[in-house]
């Protein structure tokens, strides 16, 4: 299982940026998908994930409202949208996947910097 994210940046507060996590190796309908990030200081932390068939998404209360998860399968994509950007989003956004669980991902990719600037 291998995941390239992309599309991290330096934004203002209020802003938005789309995350974006290519899946290759594996069969990308078939897991389910996600995003969790780290700031500097803290633990690792949960921020939204996606099923596989049917695309029911979670997300963190933090970000709910303000965030989108969605996954293109026939691309092995699974994209973030995030809007109205706040400066305690600024962290590295990991995209993970998982065949078995939506809550304990064992495939993380390298991870791509957010910075929001207030």
């Amino acid at each position: 299982v291998q995941l390239q994210a992309s599309g991290g940046g330096l934004v203002q507060a209020g802003g938005s940026l789309r995350l974006s996590c290519k899946g290759s190796g594996f069969v990308f309908r078939n897991f389910f998908v996600g995003w969790f990030r780290q700031a500097p200081g803290k633990e690792r932390e949960f921020v939204a994930a996606i099923r596989r068939v049917g695309g029911r998404a979670d997300y963190a209360d933090s970000v709910k409202g303000r965030f989108t998860i969605s996954r293109d399968d026939a691309n092995a994509m699974v994209h973030l949208q995030m809007n109205n950007l706040k400066p305690d989003d600024t962290a590295v956004y990991y995209c993970v996947a998982d065949y078995y669980s939506m809550t304990n991902f064992r495939s993380w990719g390298q991870g791509t910097q957010v910075t929001v600037s207030s």
